[in-house]
């Protein structure tokens, strides 16, 4: 989803993930492209990745439809990356009003519920329809999950997370990220759908990327 397309009704979005951010299967083998198929990082971005590792990083927002049509994709191409791939998330902040969900993705990583929790959220958003935009309603399903809400609230609330929200939003700003979801690697290329066409073809670009990465180039 594009920043300028945040004003959408939910259904409009929805209806415009079958468009441009569509699923559509593309037999697509020739090599990406830069300024066709990713962009070019300048100035690099940061990375966070230990030496020998390969930083991947997905941009996403909780109540943007195309991340959750992603997800399963992206969740499935996680289960299978090589070791010296390390693959993180981070939610974005195109407005104030991102900045509750950001903290909790975070507040759900400090307490190691991401893995149990974060495809339900995007569930309970877009195929429950529940509005998890504001920190009440964040809580109260949180508890409603079996999560120790007293816990969970110290961590939604506590300075850690704010950083790593603040982090989240500076990294998105040096991925100069325009839309979601969208990829970053190595802090020198930056995919996302209307890049590749498609977010499963952005997989693929960022497969070859990352192969060229390892292969020093």
């Amino acid at each position: 989803m594009k920043r300028r397309d945040f004003s959408l009704s939910a259904g409009s979005a929805v209806a415009a993930v079958g468009g441009l951010w569509g699923w559509s299967a593309q037999a697509d083998t020739a090599k990406p492209e830069a300024g066709k198929d990713f962009l070019v990082v300048d100035p690099r971005a940061p990375v966070d990745a230990p030496a020998g590792k390969i930083e991947v990083v997905e941009f996403f927002w909780y109540s943007c439809p195309h991340c959750n049509a992603f997800e399963p994709a992206l969740a499935a191409w996680v289960k299978q990356l090589p070791k010296d791939i390390a693959f993180r998330r981070a939610p974005v902040s195109f407005r104030d009003d991102f900045a509750p969900q950001q903290r909790l993705y975070y507040a759900l990583e400090a307490m190691g519920l991401v893995d149990k929790l974060h495809a339900k959220v995007f569930a309970a958003i877009h195929a429950e329809k529940q509005d998890l935009s504001k920190a009440p309603a964040i809580l109260d399903w949180v508890a409603k999950q079996g999560v120790d809400m007293v816990k969970f609230n110290e961590q939604f609330q506590s300075f850690s997370v704010a950083t790593k929200a603040t982090k989240a939003a500076q990294l998105q700003n040096a991925y100069k990220v325009e839309g979601v979801p969208a990829l970053g690697v190595a802090g020198r290329f930056y995919v996302d759908g209307q890049l590749a066409q498609s977010m499963d073809k952005a997989l693929k670009v960022v497969d070859a990327l990352v192969a060229g990465v390892r292969a020093g180039k």
